[in-house]
């Protein structure tokens, strides 16, 4: 991870704090990271918490321009060796598979350059997961080659359901995103 420049997008789940100790791992290993999160995500956590941990600005709106002369989702999609949604949920996912960039996470997947690899590590209750939809919308971004997943596990989910759903560990994600990177 030693120089990799990960943006980290974080959508409105529970498993929204697991960002923070992710963010950090990478960070210890000599990666730089930017966060991007969606109104929803700062629901669960704050951006000042990010930005603690990154000593980066935390973005959280379309709007919000940092410099004049730079357009920031153009910009950051330039600066991004990759990109990883940490926790990606069913409404994130289903965004990216539509082509829909309505807020500035969505907006910088969709300026990404071509070669820029997009990792989710999807976070939802078992039903929403298992929803025909959501899979369709998985197995169509897998099929472009520039998506891809890491898987989630199974287990007592927050909702006190059990079944597939929660976030994949943090050393399953950053062994994954090594593989993509290197």
């Amino acid at each position: 991870m030693q120089n990799a420049k990960i943006l980290l997008g974080i959508s409105g789940g529970i498993a929204a704090y697991r960002a923070c100790d992710l963010a950090r791992d990478f960070i210890k290993q000599g990666a730089q990271v930017r966060v991007v999160m969606t109104k929803n995500a700062c629901k669960f956590i704050t951006p000042y918490t990010l930005q603690i941990l990154t000593n980066n600005t935390v973005h959280t709106d379309l709007f919000e321009e940092e410099t004049p002369r730079e357009v920031f989702h153009i910009e950051i999609a330039k600066w991004a060796d990759i990109a990883l949604i940490a926790p990606a949920t069913a409404n994130i996912i289903g965004k990216i598979a539509a082509g829909i960039a309505d807020d500035l996470l969505t907006t910088i997947v969709m300026a990404l350059p071509q070669n820029t690899p997009v990792a989710f590590a999807p976070a939802m209750n078992v039903e929403m997961w298992n929803n025909p939809i959501v899979q369709k919308n998985i197995n169509f971004l897998k099929s472009l080659k520039k998506y891809h997943f890491i898987e989630p596990t199974e287990g007592l989910l927050a909702c006190g359901d059990v079944g597939k759903g929660k976030i994949a560990d943090n050393d399953v994600i950053i062994s994954e995103m090594r593989k993509l990177l290197f």
